[in-house]
């Protein structure tokens, strides 16, 4: 298809309306040509789509960081391919992820969104997930370009950074993915040396889209263009949201007036056409997508290798696969042979969120998927368990159970539709269900019918910003407003919570009713509220001593720790790495109680462990997604290994960490050298590329031979198993395989060494010629084989 015949059929008033978003989530269509809307949509475990709501379900995968703990390319890529199915199903043309920001520091608040502290780590697993997502005929848009590795004052944030720094650790996925072939980058909201990323010519015209060749389009993250001129002179080719934005009118008069060339506009409108060709968006006279060369001319749209064939298989298990990467990056980092648990082990189950796990990070990485398994639903279904709270870390409420009924309502009170909803916690932003004119809407009024299960004072809650009003058959039990914590964009995602405590009788349904006016985000419908409720609760001493007498009462007692919304999510990071609430006096309380304590961590990032020395076996579980619950049973009793291997470094206290502290100065971030393994002084809880499994190998030998390196392992133990074979040179990782081997059985794998892995930048990318000792082991710090590799 010859973009710039298309592109010669448009006037300037069309080329400009292209460029910024239709609305929250698309760019518009223009029929004249052909061209559909384009689509976006929220990743990275799931597609969100348009709809972003329970009644709208998606896939939940494993976090990022989880995805990256399996080290598995394979894995990912069909992880990424049945991420571009949700699209297709959803109509969703360009998923906004993979995340390639880096683990700089643990307190970041979108470290579970990011795959790992390592640059070529993040560089590979992003790539394999870019290359299924587009294998299935979707647009893939990385993020979030660049130096966008933390949270604080991030829509003003300038991070100063060397360039040497920034060529080989924070660009270096960003430029494995361009070679890839990814579609689509995402602009960060913050500056880079002076010049917001929007704005930076020097890094997106001059390194993304010139020397790396990048053919894409680069989309703003969402409200981060705040000016006409310099943005359009910067190297953006989309605005978003839309219909306002600094762009529109105002950017077709600076073209008008010789401020922005129309070469750069036209520049602009073919990196959507051929996005548009890519994904399946352009369309004939009559209708069907168009049809691509594979051998096409200069200035034409090619399709993805193995696209047709990708959409004509069967469809992908969602929830299988999900399962299946979710024990592939459990990550067993301490195991005094207490795991994999025999059948018929009691279980003494600990922690609120063993019974409601917590899937994902909060944020635009969160989805509604249709169900999430608990870990107490899976492992009731193996053995004896035995459950106790024994504290609850978390700030809000859970909540309310649905089926719920939403009301839109004008401004007389009148009901213009009514939709059911899966449970208290509601969202409409940019879309509104049919029949709802936005003109017209005025508030939303969640209604239930709850009969309660047991007699007492039971807690109600209202969360949001504005007004609340709240009542119980009829009456008047909470009239508020609620006011934003932070000014972040995604503040919205956590916020403030008001409670009311209310008598209530065991086996009476109760008609509780909260009513909250409807507002706007960006200019868009947008709509939030959560209805929470929890029933009457023993205190947290109570709590605690019911734990510790069900532990010294089981066989082996499994405790899950875990992080909360307000802890973990986007638009703030963490203050500390502690365990939230009183979880860490309670793992050790049960510890002390039985001795066969395994304590499963629940959370997306590192946290401090004081109690690591009084455990039998810690497992992370990150944020395993939809099949929590499932997977953890899997692991638990042997049916699936642990495959996971650490994608960062575990410090014991934050205060050992390279970077300790992510809060600007005086509007200023200032980035160091080096990050993660590499900066470390003196020894971690637990180093990069750390994992257990469930047998023991042995690291035989090493040859290399130009730049491929070849080593042979040996499965010491009793069963099957997978290990990850890693290589590094210069001391940072090189080459990584995942083997897999019965016992006894010796494997050997070959493995390729990057040029980069021997490049340094000096102004420009400089080989260090000479002789180089490539080590290969079991993690960072436990290399036992060398060769040398002659450059």
């Amino acid at each position: 298809m010859d973009l710039d015949a298309l592109l010669a059929r448009l006037d300037l008033s069309a080329k400009i309306r292209l460029l910024t978003g239709a609305d929250l989530w698309s760019l518009p269509p223009l029929p004249e040509i052909g061209l559909d809307a384009i689509v976006m949509g929220d990743g990275p475990i799931g597609v969100r789509g348009r709809q972003w709501r329970s009644g709208d379900p998606s896939i939940a995968l494993p976090s990022p960081t989880a995805l990256a703990a399996t080290w598995d390319v394979d894995l990912v890529r069909r992880a990424g391919r049945l991420l571009a199915q949700e699209a297709r199903r959803k109509g969703v043309h360009v998923l906004l992820a993979p995340v390639l920001n880096l683990h700089r520091s643990p307190l970041a608040g979108r470290h579970f969104e990011y795959f790992s502290e390592d640059p070529y780590l993040t560089g590979e697993i992003g790539a394999a997930l870019v290359e299924g997502v587009q294998e299935g005929g979707v647009a893939a848009a990385a993020k979030h370009f660049v130096a966008n590795d933390s949270e604080t004052d991030r829509l003003t944030l300038d991070v100063r950074v060397s360039e040497r720094a920034l060529r080989e650790l924070y660009l270096r996925p960003f430029e494995r993915v361009v070679a890839a072939g990814v579609w689509g980058i995402m602009s960060a909201y913050n500056s880079v040396n002076g010049t917001t990323m929007t704005e930076n010519a020097e890094l997106v015209h001059g390194v993304l889209k010139s020397e790396w060749g990048f053919d894409g389009f680069v989309v703003s993250d969402w409200t981060a263009v705040r000016s006409t001129e310099a943005a359009a002179l910067g190297g953006t080719d989309v605005a978003m949201p839309g219909p306002d934005s600094p762009w529109g009118s105002r950017l077709e008069r600076a073209v008008r007036e010789g401020r922005v060339p129309e070469s750069a506009i036209d520049d602009r409108v073919r990196r959507i056409l051929r996005l548009a060709a890519r994904v399946g968006a352009l369309r004939t006279p009559a209708g069907d997508p168009v049809p691509l060369s594979t051998q096409a001319p200069p200035g034409t749209a090619t399709p993805p290798a193995g696209a047709a064939s990708v959409r004509m298989d069967e469809a992908i298990d969602g929830a299988a696969l999900a399962r299946e990467a979710a024990v592939r990056g459990s990550t067993l980092l301490v195991n005094d042979g207490v795991l994999p648990l025999a059948p018929g082990t009691t279980i003494a189950l600990i922690g609120a969120a063993a019974r409601h796990a917590r899937a994902m990070g909060g944020g635009s990485a969160q989805v509604y998927p249709e169900r999430v398994v608990s870990p107490l639903a899976a492992l009731s279904e193996r053995t004896e368990v035995r459950y106790a709270t024994g504290t609850d870390p978390r700030i809000r409420l859970a909540p309310l159970p649905g089926p719920l009924t939403a009301q839109f309502l004008d401004g007389a009170g009148a009901v213009l539709a009514e939709q059911q909803v899966a449970d208290g916690e509601c969202r409409w932003l940019g879309g509104l269900p049919p029949g709802v004119d936005a003109d017209r809407l005025a508030a939303v009024r969640l209604r239930a019918a709850y009969r309660a299960e047991t007699s007492g004072a039971h807690e109600l809650s209202a969360a949001g910003v504005g007004a609340f009003t709240l009542t119980v058959d009829g009456a008047v039990v909470m009239d508020e407003r609620l006011e934003p914590e932070h000014g972040d964009p995604a503040g919205f995602l956590t916020p403030p919570e008001r409670r009311v405590r209310v008598p209530m009788e065991a086996g009476r349904t109760y008609e509780l009713a909260l009513t909250h006016p409807a507002g706007t985000l960006a200019g868009l419908p947008f709509v939030s509220l959560t209805l929470g409720h929890a029933d009457p609760a023993p205190s947290d001493d109570e709590l605690m001593a019911e734990a510790v007498r069900v532990a010294a009462e089981s066989d082996v007692a499994v405790v899950v720790v875990a992080t909360t919304p307000e802890v973990e999510s986007e638009g703030f990071d963490r203050r500390d790495l502690r365990l939230p609430g009183r979880q860490d006096e309670l793992v050790g309380a049960v510890a002390a109680a039985n001795p066969r304590t395994v304590v499963v961590v629940n959370a997306g990032a590192p946290v401090e462990m004081p109690w690591l020395e009084e455990v039998a076996a810690v497992l992370l579980t990150w944020f395993p997604g939809q099949e929590a619950g499932a997977a953890l049973a899997e692991v638990l009793f042997g049916d699936g290994e642990p495959g996971g291997r650490l994608p960062t470094t575990w410090p014991r206290r934050l205060s050992d960490a390279p970077v300790p502290d992510v809060r600007p100065v005086d509007g200023r971030l200032v980035y160091g050298e080096e990050i993660g393994y590499r900066a470390w002084e003196g020894s971690p809880a637990f180093w990069f590329g750390h994992g257990l499994g469930y047998t023991t190998w042995s690291y035989d030998a090493i040859a290399a031979e130009g730049t491929s390196v070849t080593v042979s392992v040996t499965n010491t133990g009793d069963r099957a198993g997978r290990e990850v074979v890693q290589v590094y040179a210069r001391g940072r990782l090189a080459a990584f395989d995942v083997v897999e081997a019965e016992p006894g059985q010796t494997v050997v794998t070959t493995m390729f060494l990057p040029e980069r892995a021997f490049q340094v930048w000096d102004g420009g990318w400089r080989t260090v010629e000479g002789e180089h000792v490539v080590r290969a082991g079991r993690n960072a710090a436990d290399l036992p084989l060398a060769a040398t590799v002659k450059i």
